[in-house]
């Protein structure tokens, strides 16, 4: 696909059908992780930089938009600087430059996509707007051959979709969550068991040494592919204090916390390999592959494996590519997935 450099006009080819070599700088920040990564042919990463904030925003048990975005500030040129040293390149043998313009935090993504545009126009190279979910279903491209058509569960922090790729460009959301996404599930019930942020990875943790047959929670029944989290959600409320009452105490016993991640991670993963399959079946597609930052999930990751004994190629990113990052953009903006290509593009946070 032709882009345009953003001064000369100059006619740039990037993408598979190029005929030459393209090194896409690419940087995100649409939360708390200020990234910035180059990529080649949108499948070899050349330098991968992510400054986190996690430790920031741990003492508030949640990421507070305005801290995060003067973080990024900070961040920002030092990241850019430091992929330029990793791949020992210049900015002259950049094909283009590319940045997440949504779903996300305005105040965080505008600091990233302000830099992408901004690099674009100092060094006259094409600028490409990226979607952070597109983005994270190029994460499967690096360091593999994987091709659409497939079907996608990407699952992270705000999002929950089953999507049909018929191509890198052609894509169909075939269900969602009507409520929590399965990332805002997980940090709910990790605080209501008192787990400190972030709740999601501790969860899955505690629930490898428990015992996920311990309490039966509730696997909504929602029409086609759709989810529902909200009522798990309740339900482990309840759950946890008719424990606490039991206990005649404010806490839960080490073995009862375990018991509990463990049941509600076997319902999640349980809920969504289910309706993937469906999907498979009725499709007709034999190659499935997850994304997003709750892709690292280890029950959701073993049971959408355990579909390769009945046939399927199942393909998941590196657990580095799966939480926010840039190499995934910069492989969305190369295979021209669902891009924006005007540089007056204005970030967006919420899916339109």
């Amino acid at each position: 696909m032709e882009r345009l450099c953003l001064f000369s006009e100059k006619s740039v080819d990037i993408g598979s059908d190029s005929n030459a070599d393209n090194y896409i700088m690419a940087i995100e920040s649409s939360c708390d992780e200020t990234a910035c990564s180059i990529v080649k042919n949108g499948r070899e990463v050349i330098a991968n930089i992510v400054a986190s904030q996690i430790k920031t925003h741990e003492k508030f048990g949640g990421v507070i938009p305005e801290i995060a975005a003067r973080e990024h500030m900070d961040a920002i040129n030092i990241v850019v600087q430091e992929a330029f040293e990793q791949s020992n390149l210049k900015p002259e043998q950049i094909s283009a430059f590319a940045g997440t313009v949504g779903p996300g935090l305005v105040g965080c993504l505008l600091v990233g996509l302000n830099a992408a545009k901004t690099l674009a126009l100092v060094h006259d190279k094409p600028f490409i707007g990226v979607n952070h979910l597109n983005a994270h279903l190029c994460a499967n491209y690096i360091d593999t051959d994987i091709k659409p058509p497939y079907m996608a569960l990407l699952v992270s922090g705000g999002h929950t979709q089953i999507i049909d790729v018929e191509s890198y460009s052609k894509q169909t959301i075939l269900g969602e969550t009507i409520d929590d996404a399965v990332g805002e599930a997980y940090d709910k019930v990790a605080r209501l068991i008192g787990l400190p942020y972030p709740g999601g990875p501790k969860l899955d943790k505690l629930a490898q040494d428990g015992n996920p047959n311990s309490y039966e929670l509730p696997i909504s029944k929602v029409e086609g592919y759709n989810f529902s989290f909200s009522g798990l959600k309740t339900a482990v409320l309840r759950l946890v204090k008719s424990l606490k009452q039991q206990n005649n105490s404010d806490e839960l016993t080490e073995k009862q916390i375990k018991d509990v991640c463990a049941s509600f991670q076997e319902c999640v993963s349980k809920t969504l390999a289910k309706k993937l399959k469906k999907a498979l079946i009725e499709r007709g597609y034999k190659q499935v592959v997850i994304a997003g930052g709750v892709a690292a999930n280890s029950e959701i990751r073993k049971k959408i494996f355990e579909f390769e004994k009945d046939g399927y190629k199942v393909n998941a990113p590196a657990m580095k590519y799966c939480t926010d990052n840039a190499a995934m953009v910069a492989s969305c903006a190369y295979f021209n997935t669902n891009t924006f290509d005007d540089v007056d593009v204005e970030v967006f946070s919420r899916v339109h």
